[in-house]
């Protein structure tokens, strides 16, 4: 008999569901983020490099 805690539990929802409410509750920040002025982190694949992106436009790219 297996021992299940709360982290254990999905409530009854698949995978696909979990990721799909995941994205949304990171798109959700991402605009509360923006509408207090905080950035937001980011990824560029053309330069491979993290970066902040602030409310007006501007990235700062972090680390070297």
């Amino acid at each position: 008999m297996a021992i299940l805690n709360e982290l254990d539990s999905t409530c009854g929802l698949s995978d696909e569901e979990l990721t799909v409410r995941f994205k949304e509750s990171i798109r959700i920040d991402n605009e509360v983020r923006k509408i207090k002025g905080l950035p937001v982190a980011g990824y560029d694949d053309e330069t491979q490099k993290a970066y902040l992106e602030y409310p007006d436009g501007r990235r700062e790219y972090v680390g070297k």
